[in-house]
């Protein structure tokens, strides 16, 4: 359907759903959840290991084909953590695989199907060895493109952006754009610009939410909920 028939008690108590199953199922797995968080679909994030820390209104999108998978598997129980900061964005397929660290800074995006590991997980000759492993870290307001793998021991410089279906297997500099295989730098930002980041989006929560609530209405205004119930059991075509 290309229309949204919920009326909006029912969108917004969709939400409220999603709210709790966060809170409730997913929350105690994690070392910290910070304020402001949303989870879409939240059922569809496993999570493996820990710790795993998850900073402020964070936003995750998982759908039932793309789950999004925060694993920590270290060698030994002193080592291993992700570290996700405020205001990141993780869109739908993100696997993140931690043997020994993986911080991902403050306003970070990371697009569909996003890899980011920072272990071989097997040895070139000791193949049921845990590999070589070395963190992996992504400085404030890095955007990885869809389908990118980002391996151990690589630092993307704050404001970088990594190409779609980019490999980065060496470090990337700070305000630059890097694509192919092996990532190779081909572009650099101006420093001197000024980055809107998600941070600025947030900046006053309660009036973006009160926005949100204004446009979810005005989206929907009209609908009730026989007329939902119609369209989910005697679906039309186109709408």
């Amino acid at each position: 359907m290309r229309k949204d028939h919920r009326p909006y008690a029912i969108k917004r108590g969709w939400f409220k759903f999603q709210r709790f199953y966060t809170r409730h199922f997913l929350a105690p797995q994690l070392h910290s959840l910070g304020k402001g968080f949303l989870f879409l679909g939240p059922w569809h994030v496993q999570l493996f290991g820990g710790p795993i820390d998850i900073g402020q209104y964070t936003t995750f999108i998982a759908t039932a084909d793309k789950k999004i998978r925060l694993s920590v598997w270290p060698e030994t129980p002193d080592r291993g953590r992700i570290r996700i900061g405020d205001y990141t964005l993780v869109c739908p397929g993100v696997r993140i695989s931690a043997a020994e660290e993986i911080v991902i800074e403050d306003n970070c995006m990371l697009a569909n199907g996003v890899y980011i590991t920072d272990s071989d997980w097997h040895g070139i000759y000791d193949r049921v060895s845990m590999g070589r492993a070395e963190p992996v870290r992504l400085c404030k307001n890095v955007w990885v493109g869809d389908s990118a793998i980002v391996c151990k021991g690589v630092t993307i410089g704050e404001n970088s952006i990594i190409g779609a279906g980019a490999i980065v297997v060496a470090p990337i500099p700070a305000n630059c754009v890097a694509v192919g295989n092996p990532a190779r730098v081909v572009k650099h930002l101006d420093p001197n610009e000024t980055f809107t980041t998600r941070a600025h989006w947030y900046a006053d929560p309660a009036r973006l939410a009160r926005e949100f609530i204004r446009w979810e209405q005005a989206v929907l205004k009209g609908n009730t909920f026989f007329g939902w119930l119609r369209h989910c059991l005697f679906p039309k075509p186109n709408a």
